[in-house]
Parts: C-alpha cells; sequence; structure tokens
C-alpha cells in the first residue's frame, strides 16, 4: 500500500498498537475542523502472529474523532483487515461499521483455496476510482477513442475478469455446515479459545531439570480472556542453556507426528520484528546472507530469524491440543535427551602439550563419555597451531578469504590424517538415476555436468505433474533402477513385476511430449517417458503416475544453484536434485548414531541399512565422526569440491530402504543426538574447471580436505613416523 500511495502523492504513517492504546487512554479528542480531506486508517482486527485482539471500538471512535491516528485534519475512514478474526470469531457489521471490510473464507472453511472478499460500505462507494478497467467492468468503451463508462454495480465495477463462480457457490454450503456442526461463530470462538487457553497454560510451564523453560511465548496477553486474544500461540523452542531451536527443526520433528505448524514471519514483518527483536538492518543483513521468506534459514549468528505458530479452528479437538503437547514432551522432554550427550562442538584443535582423551581403537571413538569432552580434529603433530581456533558450525554468510585462497590451497593440499594416521578415502558411491527410488551402488562412475553421470535424470509424478517422493509414497525405496553403460539402458526391477528397460539416449523426436514440473520450487524442462512405462509403474503403486525425465535440451533453463564464495554471476547447472550436485557422509558420523539409535531402539541395527537411510552420493571414512563439518572444500583425485552446506534431514530417513517401513525413532534420534538439530551430512558443488564424463570417480580414491576458515593444511606423517607408528 506505501508503494501504491507514494506514487500517487500521498503520505503514509506507521501508526504501532501502543500509540494507540496510549491516544485512547489519554482520551484527547480531536479538535472540531471543517476540513473533509478524507483520510484511511487500516488495521487487523486480529494480529495473524500472536492472536492479540484490537479493540473494535476504535472503528467507531476514529469515525467520530474520538480517537485521531494522526494530527491531521480531515474525515476519517477505516478499514479493518478481519481475515484472522473472523475465522474464529463473531463480528457484527451493524455495531462495528467499518467503512471496508477485507476477509478470507478460506480461514473460515480452509476451502475454496484463496477465496476472500472486501466488503465495502455502500456510503463509500461512490469515493472509489478505478485507474484502468477489465472485463466485465465497462458498461461501454470505444478501442478507438479514449471512453469508458463503468457499470453502476460497485461490485461488477471491481470484480474484473471471470469470477470464480464455482467456489464461490460452495461457499453457501459452507456457512450452512458450519452452522450446522457447531450451532455458530461465538461457539467457535468459546470452543478454539479453550483449546488455545489449555495449550498456552501447559506450554508455558514446561521446563527442564534445571529449571530452564522449553519454550518462549510472544504474547501480549495471558490468555485469560477470549475478547482479546484469539487461537494463535508462537513460539520458539529453546534448549537447556536457553538457545533457540531454529523453527525449521521444529517443523521437521513436528511433521512425525502427524502435526501441521506455520514457522517463519508469517508475512507479518512488523509482529515479527517486534516480539524477536529483530531490527531493519537485521532483515537487510539477514537477506545479504540469503535469508529469504519462506525458506528454512532459521538462525543467522545465533538469532532466530522467525518463530513457530499453532492455531485452533472450529474442527480441532482437545486430543489435537493433547497430541502436541505430547509431541513437544517426546521430543524436548524425553529421557533420552538426558540419557545421550549432545553432539559435541569442537573447540580447539589438540597440541602436544595435551593429553588426547582419544584411544588409537576406533570404538573409544565413538564413545559418548568422551566425545562429551572434546573432539580431536588434527594430528598431534609439531606442525599444528596450537591458538588454532574453530569457530562453532552453523550457518555463514560466504568468505571472500577463501575464494582468494582456494587455489593455492589445493596445488598444495594433502590428506587430512586422525589420530590412528589413516587417510581418508571414498568407501562408496550411489547414484540415483530416478529420484526417490533405490540407490544404485557402484565402484567407479563418470562424472557429468550436473553431478554423477545420470544421478536424478528421471523422476515419477502425479496426474497433475506434482514429483512423488518417498515422503507420500515409500514403497518407492523398492523399485531398483540400474544402468548399463555399455548397452546404453537403464533397467528397472520392483518384485512381482517383469523388468523393464529405457535407453540413455534421450529421445530427440518432435512428438515427444515436454512438460514444466517442479523440484522444490524450482521450475525444469521435462519430457514424459511414455504411456509403457507409466503404465509399468502405475501398476506397482496402485496409483496413476508418469516417469519423467530432465530434457538436455532447456539445460539453459535448468535449476541453478548459487555457491558461496562465487561470483554472483557464476552458477552450476543441477539434475532433479533438491540442493546441491552431490551428497556426502561420513561413516564414522553413523556409527555415532548408530549407537544412540541402538539405545532408543533397544534392538539391533546393521550399519549398512543406517548409511541407505541417508541417500548419499558419496560415503567417506574418518576416525572422527562429524569431522566433515569443518570443511570448507575438498578434493578427490582430479575432482575439486566446495561445501555448499549442511544437510537439514526430513522424514525420508525414517524410511527403511529395503522394506519401506517407517520409523520415527530415526529422525528423533538424530535431533538428540545433534542438539535438537538434524543435519547430517554435506552438500558438495564440483569446482573443476571442466565436467565431463572422462573425469571418472572411484571407491578408495583419497580425500585432501581444507579446514573452514583456514588455509593451513596438515602435513602426511613422515616415512619414518609411519614405520615407527
Amino acid at each position: 500500500m506505501r508503494g501504491i500511495t507514494a506514487m500517487m502523492n500521498v503520505l503514509s504513517v506507521l501508526v504501532q498498537p501502543k500509540d494507540m492504546l496510549l491516544l485512547e487512554k489519554n482520551k484527547e479528542p480531536a479538535k472540531e475542523q471543517n476540513c473533509t480531506t478524507p483520510h484511511l486508517f487500516c488495521y487487523p482486527a486480529q494480529s495473524n502472529f500472536s492472536g492479540t485482539k484490537y479493540p473494535l471500538s476504535w472503528i467507531r471512535k476514529i469515525k467520530a474523532r474520538e480517537l485521531c491516528p494522526v494530527r491531521i485534519p480531515g474525515k476519517w475512514f477505516v478499514l479493518l483487515d478481519a481475515a484472522a478474526f473472523v475465522s474464529t470469531s463473531p463480528l457484527d457489521l451493524t455495531v462495528h461499521t467499518a467503512d471496508f471490510v477485507a476477509i478470507s473464507f478460506y480461514k473460515i472453511f480452509g476451502f475454496p483455496t484463496g477465496l476472500g472478499a472486501l466488503l465495502v460500505n455502500n456510503e463509500i462507494a461512490p469515493f472509489l476510482r478505478k485507474i484502468y478497467f477489465g472485463g466485465g467492468t465497462a458498461a461501454a468503451y470505444l478501442a478507438g477513442e479514449d471512453f469508458y463508462s463503468p457499470r453502476q454495480s460497485i461490485a461488477e465495477r471491481f470484480e474484473d475478469g471471470t469470477v470464480s463462480f464455482l467456489d464461490i457457490i460452495a461457499l453457501k454450503h459452507g456457512f450452512d455446515a458450519l452452522e450446522r456442526l457447531t450451532g455458530g461463530m461465538e461457539n467457535i470462538k468459546q470452543h478454539t479459545f479453550a483449546l488455545a487457553h489449555y495449550t498456552y497454560t501447559v506450554l508455558s510451564t514446561l521446563k527442564y531439570t534445571n529449571g530452564a523453560p522449553v519454550v518462549h511465548i510472544y504474547s501480549d496477553t495471558d490468555f485469560s480472556n477470549p475478547d482479546v486474544q484469539g487461537p494463535i500461540i508462537n513460539f520458539n523452542v529453546l534448549d537447556e542453556n536457553g538457545d533457540i531451536i531454529g523453527y525449521s527443526q521444529v517443523d521437521k520433528m513436528a511433521s512425525l507426528y502427524n502435526i501441521h505448524v506455520r514457522t517463519g514471519c508469517f508475512c507479518n514483518t512488523g509482529a515479527c520484528q517486534q516480539h524477536l527483536g529483530i531490527s531493519n538492518e537485521d532483515i537487510k543483513r539477514n537477506l545479504q546472507a540469503g535469508h529469504m521468506c519462506g525458506d528454512d534459514i532459521d538462525i543467522i549468528d545465533g538469532r532466530p530469524t522467525g518463530s513457530v505458530r499453532i492455531s485452533f479452528g472450529y474442527m480441532s479437538t482437545f486430543e489435537d491440543a493433547q497430541n502436541f503437547l505430547k509431541f513437544i514432551i517426546a521430543t524436548q522432554l524425553s529421557k533420552a535427551d538426558m540419557k545421550f550427550p549432545s553432539q559435541p562442538t569442537p573447540t580447539k584443535t589438540v597440541t602436544e602439550s595435551e593429553e588426547s582423551p582419544m584411544q588409537n581403537d576406533q570404538t573409544s571413538c565413538h564413545n559418548a563419555d568422551v566425545l562429551s569432552m572434546k573432539t580431536i580434529i588434527a594430528d598431534t603433530g609439531p606442525w599444528n597451531n596450537s591458538s588454532a581456533m574453530l569457530k562453532t558450525t552453523r550457518w555463514q554468510p560466504p568468505e571472500t578469504e577463501l575464494e582468494r585462497t582456494r587455489a593455492a590451497v589445493f596445488e598444495r593440499a594433502v590428506p587430512v590424517h586422525s589420530s590412528s594416521n589413516k587417510p581418508i578415502s571414498v568407501t562408496n558411491i550411489c547414484l540415483y538415476p530416478i529420484k526417490s527410488c533405490s540407490a544404485f551402488e557402484v565402484t567407479q562412475w563418470p562424472v557429468g555436468n550436473q553431478g554423477l553421470l545420470y544421478d536424478r535424470n528421471w523422476m515419477l509424478v502425479n496426474q497433475n505433474g506434482v514429483c512423488i517422493t518417498q515422503k507420500q509414497e515409500p514403497r518407492l525405496c523398492l523399485i531398483h533402477p540400474s544402468i548399463d553403460l555399455k548397452q546404453k539402458i537403464m533397467v528397472i526391477k520392483a518384485e512381482g513385476m517383469d523388468p523393464i528397460a529405457i535407453p540413455l539416449e534421450e529421445n530427440l523426436e518432435k512428438e515427444r511430449q515436454i512438460c514444466q514440473s517442479k523440484v522444490c520450487a524450482h521450475r525444469v524442462q521435462t519430457y514424459d517417458c511414455g504411456e509403457r512405462i507409466a503404465d509399468w509403474f502405475s501398476e506397482f503403486l496402485g496409483r496413476q503416475c508418469h516417469l519423467i525425465r530432465q530434457s538436455s535440451d532447456f539445460k539453459g533453463n535448468a535449476t541453478q544453484k548459487h555457491v558461496k564464495g562465487q561470483a554472483p554471476s557464476a552458477t552450476l547447472s543441477l539434475s532433479l536434485v533438491n540442493e546441491a550436485q552431490y551428497l556426502l557422509i561420513n561413516t564414522a558420523s553413523i556409527l555415532y548414531l548408530k549407537e544412540q539409535i541402538i539405545a532408543r531402539l533397544e534392538e539391533p541395527l546393521e550399519t549398512e541399512q543406517l548409511i541407505q537411510r541417508f541417500r548419499a552420493n558419496i560415503v567417506i571414512n574418518t576416525m572422527e565422526p562429524f569431522e566433515e563439518e569443518e570443511w570448507a572444500e575438498i578434493s578427490i583425485g582430479a575432482l575439486h569440491f566446495q561445501v555448499v552446506g549442511p544437510c537439514n534431514r526430513c522424514q525420508i530417513i525414517c524410511i527403511d530402504q529395503k522394506s519401506g517401513e517407517r520409523n520415527k525413532e530415526f529422525l528423533q534420534s538424530l535431533s538428540n543426538a545433534r542438539g535438537r538439530k538434524t543435519h547430517f551430512g554435506i552438500y558438495l558443488m564440483n569446482q573443476s574447471s571442466c565436467s565431463s564424463s572422462s573425469y571418472i570417480l572411484s571407491v578408495g580414491s583419497p580425500v585432501f580436505p581444507m579446514l573452514k576458515e583456514s588455509t593451513k593444511i596438515q602435513c602426511p606423517p613422515s616415512n619414518e613416523e609411519k614405520a615407527s607408528g
């Protein structure tokens, strides 16, 4: 609105709720004046951020000049944003005579999506002027002359084009059902507030064993009066030390319990800034750091970028409120939280003068007591800098210093050795030709310009062209694609189905069906692999679907990913992956996590099965768990990779890749082991000057990492040291 008023040279003034409440308390009516210049006061009946309800009495007082938001002479009109308010509260327009009222039917019924209305007082309609007109709004107009006459009805004049008449028809059924099921909006108001009051009361009293609160609730009221508080609770979850757990982590854990929460700032930056203490400069810095509305970057420099919101509607039940509280208790206050220490944060390198708590056998590397004290990240040789410090692993903006030294570092990079002098190497290589289907494991494989050759070149979509993943269809893991480079075919197998083959060479025929699809909100150009293939997958999954392939003809329009440390113009092409070209995990990290999961499940777990759940392209083996998270770049043979960030895990790791069965304990165990985070593995982008199938990635290849914020490379032991060791 500020942009529109600025173009018309109309002044817009920000008014804080506290300023209005203070004006109302002081009761200073405006002086009588004859000025009739129109002014518009806009405010929400209920905050969609905190659920705070603002006085509807302001409408009458402002129009009667008993309350003046700004000391400017003129006639005041009121626009009331009632979208959040009317979803659970009655609004009598004969009492609260706002001039304009915005409402959302979607917020009331949950259907139809995106349908709302602007209610306009008939007495105000003549004041409204349009600067354009569209189909159906003109009584008459001329093509060759500047002549246009609007329709007389205010609705017909402002409803451009064809209205959503089928959705509008559904509204009567919605209101009838609402009345029949609930008895009216006043009952809904009391019901939803009772649920919110109960949840708030329990949530606000939850404490850790050290007395620290489990959540921080953002509210302007004490939830004692439904006239001033709606059924919305906004909060952030805290750990035992009072640090905020990012909203994206809470969202992922909630999904395991079939709970849907909203996260971020909820398109209400003002309330978000006020409650979270985010300044205007913070918003700008966060944008420079890469954070945008709607993403999952929830913590920057230790401070939250948003929060978590739950809300209750007329269909919500007491059991829903209890299930939410059980989720918070199970994930934050379970015995497992005390039984398993958080994954340690490296704080410094170990020098010769310090006695290492680690033993040289691999078993001791995963001892929880040892890990809670210190993590060794380097040899104890004399080349280490005893004063070197490593920062806590958090999401950070790009490091410009890294780019200046990268080329020089890789020329002299050598493997980082652990305390047992064992070099790091690649142990497994997997590609996933069909997105979300089973892995195809190889010992060596060509590298393409989008990652491993043919990795995630295909994916399954439903009848609406939406990607199908294991989140919706766990049985995808039972589909086994394999690639024969000599015969140039991909063979797909599944139990109870005859194998089917697809040529690797692209279908370049003109009649092929080109279609647009989405992968994580990014549009990609694909083509359909045909009805024969679609029938095979549809029969196995028991639902209609199609196999599509990314088209090489449209690589210029393919998903592009900016890489930290590179110039903004430098982008790398992706296949149908979510985030980056490669995903790397560490067997040492797997073994550490395995101990935590076994203790929770109290049943055996195969290491190989756990590795498969994390669906990595490259598996390595270091001596220290999570050592890979301290790397900025790595080199494997002639290939150079830049680490672009940690992999935030979702509920797919809860799916057994052999059977398709779900078990939410896996994501829960990861969250507990990582200090309420769900990071596991790192994303890589290929930084080699030339990416083509002439490059081969092989099992057994040595891995040469470079630590974050450091150009010092650890020297390997000499031959004499090897002999004496």
